[in-house]
């Protein structure tokens, strides 16, 4: 493989210390979905935020005059509530406790199960938005929002319920959480905010890339479960091309056919559909793996939605994360949404592997699009518990440490966040058959809760040592933005490659013909410096 290094096996050393969570145990029978409860009374509704997505949800409505009292559906008094003018309208649902696992929204038995963790979480708000003609539709413009009771709803540190007869696709969801208030401790929830789940499997909202009458759109986690599994073939078979064999052609997804000198029609440019249209171009190039940028869900107008002196940039690169298994929806052709793009994403990949082209990601668990304490874009881990998904300096008043030049970082060494980190890695290898990752400054993959640096990091060694990632290409960028460079010394258990950046740059300038270059090129002991 291109650039890539061999790296001696280190060996393990002790884990680095985790704040205190509840840890669970789960068993494989249904007994904790518990008995259920057919309940008729007024559920609160909350107006969705304007500039909505365009998915023809119509996410607008008038303000409501009326303010009472309503019950939530246990029956116990809510906060007050801005309702209807006429009496709250009653809607039928049959609801469980649920189960703690798995997180996300799964279907179940009873229906939709809704899981998410959050270890200092007060109040636990699940926010439904049913599709038109529903079983119980939603008044236009409005979320339904389902108040969990931690007597009933919660294991653990873990807030669930399960909610019969609600749609197998096409539902809107997030969640509002609250908790303390003390910056000081790491905490910032807000529960006037809607939040996307952490394992939402597709998420919805502006659907066609760069649309600025949507600029300021939502997104809200989503769920299909009625479409039929994907054909992958009888015959299909990935390439499992040999690392040292590769030749890697590192591109974004977008911008690769957006232009109309691709020659592609303007419905396919700059999506999924548009890379398989030119695999012909690939080959002719000699390439027989693509490492695609982030195609994680991402919100390119994040620089536009304050002023700031880079209010007029397009985020095109997607170094900006909102969720970990979420396909960009807007790469889907036609603006087609989640679950267009998640079946064309499918295309792709199978095309490509047709063609004996493999397919690595580039990947960002380094830090989220939430950015920092002075300027933040809370839409999930944020407000779902700050303290638990980010490094936070506690001898500094709770700021959030930056080792990602990106205003947060990831707590990737928490054994909650590790989990999350790996099961988004296998979504994507088992989900979408994915060969390889490459890890955005993965140096912070090697600190601790702390941010301090580990030897034997849990995250890098559990990686190397799963069961299905294992067997794919896994290669760090070595460095962070906090001076951890860690080129030629990765822990790898012999199984981590590394991007070298040195070598990269010597080649390039040698190339180019830049003076004083002959010794570096001669001498690639250098390169490993």
């Amino acid at each position: 493989m291109l650039h890539l290094q061999s790296l001696p096996l280190l060996c393990d050393s002790k884990i680095a210390d985790n704040t205190p969570f509840s840890v669970l145990h789960f068993s494989n029978n249904n007994s904790s979905v518990g008995s259920s409860r057919v309940l008729d009374v007024g559920l609160k509704f909350s107006k969705q935020s304007s500039g909505g997505g365009s998915s023809g949800r119509g996410l607008s409505s008038k303000a409501r005059a009326k303010t009472t009292t309503a019950l939530n559906v246990y029956g116990r008094r809510a906060h007050e509530s801005v309702l209807e003018e006429e009496a709250p309208q009653k809607l039928g649902f049959k609801t469980f406790p649920g189960q703690a696992f798995p997180f996300g929204a799964s279907q179940v038995e009873n229906g939709i199960n809704f899981a998410i963790f959050s270890q200092h979480a007060t109040a636990v708000t699940l926010c439904l938005s049913l599709p038109q003609g529903g079983k119980f539709e939603r008044p236009d413009g409005e979320m339904i929002e389902v108040a969990l009771d931690p007597k009933v709803n919660k294991t653990g540190d873990v807030w669930h319920i399960c909610i019969e007869d609600l749609p197998r696709d096409d539902v809107l969801y997030g969640y509002k959480i609250d908790g303390p208030r003390d910056w000081r401790q790491g905490h910032r929830f807000d529960s006037s905010i809607m939040l996307i789940d952490p394992y939402a499997k597709l998420v919805d909202g502006r659907r066609f890339f760069g649309d600025a009458s949507h600029k300021l759109s939502k997104f809200y986690g989503t769920y299909d479960f009625d479409s039929l599994p994907f054909d992958w073939g009888d015959n299909y078979t990935p390439p499992n091309i040999p690392e040292k064999d590769l030749v890697i052609y590192e591109m974004n997804v977008r911008a690769f056919t957006a232009d109309k000198s691709s020659g592609l029609d303007p419905n396919t440019r700059g999506s999924y559909l548009g890379v398989i249209e030119k695999i012909p171009h690939l080959l002719e190039l000699g390439v027989n793996a693509v490492e695609l940028l982030p195609v994680f869900e991402f919100d390119e107008f994040e620089f536009q939605r304050r002023p700031n002196p880079r209010d007029h940039l397009i985020n095109t690169w997607g170094y900006s994360t909102i969720n970990f298994f979420a396909p960009m929806n807007r790469y889907a052709s036609r603006g087609g949404g989640p679950r267009n793009a998640s079946w064309e994403f499918k295309e792709m990949v199978k095309a490509l592997h047709g063609a004996g082209i493999e397919v690595i990601l580039d990947v960002v668990y380094n830090h989220t699009n939430e950015a920092d304490d002075k300027n933040p874009y809370t839409t999930s881990f944020r407000g779902i518990d700050n303290k638990v998904y980010y490094m936070v300096d506690l001898n500094n008043n709770g700021q959030l440490l930056n080792f990602s030049g990106c205003g947060n970082t990831l707590n990737c060494n928490h054994p909650v966040v590790m989990e999350l980190i790996l099961d988004s890695l296998r979504h994507w290898v088992i989900e979408y058959h994915v060969d390889g990752f490459r890890f955005d400054l993965a140096s912070v993959l090697c600190r601790g809760t702390d941010g301090s640096p580990l030897d034997a990091p849990p995250l890098i060694r559990a990686i190397a040592k799963d069961s299905i990632l294992s067997s794919c290409k896994i290669i760090a960028e070595p460095w962070d933005c906090g001076g951890l460079y860690l080129v030629g010394k990765f822990p790898n258990w012999d199984r981590w490659a590394e991007w070298n950046g040195k070598y990269r740059d010597d080649i390039r300038k040698f190339i180019k013909g830049d003076s004083g270059m002959k010794g570096s090129f001669r001498y690639p002991g250098c390169w490993i410096c």
